[in-house]
């Protein structure tokens, strides 16, 4: 069994009577030393260039990690809980800030050594959107959800006609479905793309004064994926 070692104080090592320059934890036998309490690491303030916490390997956190200056891992970091940070979120070697845009980087499917990079699309609405192909038929089912997710006068929709210059006009919709028509009342051939607003929540107000604490509605309902962007808070 692991030895414990219980904190019930905070440990600065940069004062006497403790003149250790780092802890350093080796388990024995294949076991994991444990850590009892709350560490908080403070930067050395004749060191200001040296991170808080550095380590090579993995660091597996099942609680929350409160990080006010920078944690520098050279393995994963997997964590059972909440990460908050007061500082920027960086990833793929701070190449990108979570705060400035929503993107996702992987390895390119065709050309080997390449990687792939997209980002988010954003815009001035909490907008969701369904996109498909129509062929000999003409409406558009929507999904089932739509139905108490979307404005239905909010929706537009976009069609590009397959094969051949069709006259397709919107006949009627609404938020189950899309009735398409064309002029000659031939088979309708057609990609489409079809945006809608939601109802469920309060419309998303793009401009305001001040900082976020400022914002004019609702500051709860602006957390993306349960992302608060400025807090950096998942």
């Amino acid at each position: 069994m692991a030895d414990k070692t219980y904190l019930s104080k905070e440990i600065n090592f940069n004062k006497s009577p403790i003149m250790w320059a780092g802890i350093e934890v080796y388990p024995g036998n294949g076991a994991s030393s444990n850590l009892y309490g709350t560490l908080n690491v403070i930067k050395n303030p004749e060191e200001p260039n040296t991170p808080d916490i550095n380590t090579d390997g993995n660091v597996n956190i099942k609680k929350n990690v409160n990080v006010k200056g920078n944690a520098n891992v050279d393995g994963n970091v997997n964590v059972g809980k909440n990460v908050k940070a007061k500082g920027e979120v960086y990833s793929n070697n701070g190449k990108h800030r979570l705060s400035a845009k929503k993107n996702f980087d992987i390895p390119h499917p065709t050309k080997e050594g390449w990687r792939l990079t997209h980002s988010c699309i954003e815009g001035p609405e909490a907008a969701v959107y369904v996109r498909g192909k129509l062929i000999n038929t003409n409406i558009i089912k929507l999904p089932e959800y739509w139905e108490n997710l979307v404005d239905p006068n909010t929706i537009t929709i976009s069609v590009t006609p397959i094969g051949s210059h069709q006259d397709i006009f919107i006949k009627y919709l609404d938020s189950t479905e899309i009735i398409l028509q064309s002029k000659e009342n031939n088979p309708i051939n057609c990609f489409y793309h079809v945006f809608g607003e939601r109802i469920d929540t309060e419309k998303l107000i793009s401009e305001y004064e001040g900082d976020i604490e400022d914002y004019p509605g609702d500051n709860s309902e602006r957390s993306i994926a349960g992302y608060h962007y400025d807090k950096k808070i998942i």
